[in-house]
C-alpha cells in the first residue's frame, strides 16, 4: 500500500478546504437549476480549465489508450458519484449529506480488506470510526435524526462511489499516469454524461443559469477544476485510506468557512467534531508508521 508523504498531505488538505469552502455555493446554485444541469455546466467548466494545460503536456491531444480508458472508467464512477450528491439537496439537509457523503471513509478500507484482501491495521480502523464520531458532532443536528428520507439515501450510494473512485485513482496511478490527463478525461466523460442527461431530463433557463453562474463558476473552477486535480496528485503521495480521512476534513472547513465568511458561530459540538477529526487524522497517520515500522523494521532502525 502506497506510503503517505507530507506532500500527500498538504495537496489532498488544501482539497479538502477547497471542497469545503465550495459546499455552500454547491447548495445555493441548486435553488437555481436542476442537478443535471448544475453538474454537467461544472465538469465543462473544471474540464475546460485543464484543456490548455493538459495540450501542453501532450503538445496536442494525443492521449494513450490506457489513459484513455482510464478516464472512460473514472468519469463514469465520477459522473455518478457527484450527480447522486447533487440529486440528495431534493430531498435532504446539507449537514446529512456532508455526513452520509463522508461514509467513504469507510467504504475504502472495508472495499480493500473484501475486493483486494488488504489488511488494515486495528488502530486505522479505530481512526476512521474517530473520524466518523467527529464528522457526526460536526454535521448533524439532533433534530435531523428523526427520519431517513430519500435523500439519504441518495447520499449513501454517493459516498460508495466516491470510494471507488478514491480507489481506481489509486490503481490508476501506479503505472506512473499523468494525473492532469486523467482529470482532464474524467471531467470530459462525466461533463458530456451529465450534458445528456440534462438535454433529456430537465429544460434549462438561461436566465436561470445565470442567476447560479457565481455558484457554478467557484464549484467549477475551484471545487472541479482544480480541487479534483488536486486529489489526483495527492493521491500519488498517499494511501487511499488516509487520502479519504484526510478529505472528509472538507466537512471542517465547510463549518469553518461558514463562521468566517457569514459569521456563523461555531456551536460546541461542532467544535468538538473539528476537534475530534483531526485527532482522528492523527491517529491514522501514528498507525501507518507503525505499520511500516512492522514491515521493515532494519530500515526504521536507521531512519
Amino acid at each position: 500500500m502506497r506510503r503517505t508523504t507530507p506532500k500527500g498531505v498538504i495537496l489532498l488538505l488544501i482539497t479538502a478546504i477547497i471542497w469545503g469552502s465550495s459546499f455552500v455555493a454547491q447548495s445555493i446554485g441548486m435553488k437555481s437549476i436542476d442537478a443535471f444541469t448544475f453538474t454537467g455546466i461544472r465538469t465543462t467548466l473544471g474540464m475546460l480549465l485543464l484543456l490548455p494545460v493538459t495540450l501542453i503536456i501532450n503538445k496536442g491531444f494525443d492521449h494513450d489508450k490506457k489513459t484513455l480508458k482510464k478516464g472512460l472508467i473514472l468519469g463514469i464512477v465520477f459522473s455518478i458519484a457527484q450527480n447522486f450528491q447533487q440529486f440528495a439537496f431534493y430531498y435532504s439537509t446539507s449537514g446529512k449529506i456532508a455526513f452520509i457523503t463522508a461514509f467513504y471513509m469507510f467504504f475504502v478500507p472495508l472495499f480493500s480488506v473484501i475486493f483486494l484482501k488488504k489488511k488494515i491495521a486495528a488502530l486505522t480502523w479505530v481512526s476512521i470510526l474517530i473520524g466518523l464520531a467527529g464528522l457526526f458532532l460536526l454535521c448533524i443536528n439532533p433534530s435531523e435524526l428523526t427520519n431517513i428520507n430519500l435523500g439519504d439515501v441518495l447520499a449513501l450510494i454517493c459516498a460508495v462511489f466516491y470510494a471507488l473512485q478514491i480507489m481506481l485513482i489509486d490503481k490508476f496511478l501506479e503505472d506512473g499516469t499523468s494525473g492532469v490527463q486523467l482529470s482532464f478525461m474524467e471531467f470530459f466523460v462525466a461533463a458530456i454524461i451529465s450534458l445528456v442527461a440534462m438535454l433529456i431530463f430537465e429544460h434549462p433557463v438561461i436566465a436561470d443559469i445565470k442567476t447560479a453562474a457565481p455558484s457554478l463558476l467557484y464549484s467549477g473552477i475551484m471545487s472541479c477544476g482544480i480541487a479534483y486535480t488536486l486529489q489526483i496528485a495527492g493521491q500519488k503521495h498517499a494511501s487511499p485510506v488516509v487520502a479519504s480521512l484526510l478529505m472528509c476534513l472538507e466537512s471542517v472547513f465547510a463549518v469553518i468557512t461558514a463562521a468566517i465568511v457569514l459569521h456563523e458561530n461555531m456551536l460546541p459540538r461542532e467544535l468538538a467534531g473539528c476537534i475530534i477529526m483531526f485527532a482522528a487524522i492523527i491517529l491514522s497517520q501514528v498507525s501507518e508508521s507503525l505499520s511500516s515500522k512492522k514491515k521493515n523494521p532494519v530500515s526504521a532502525e536507521h531512519t
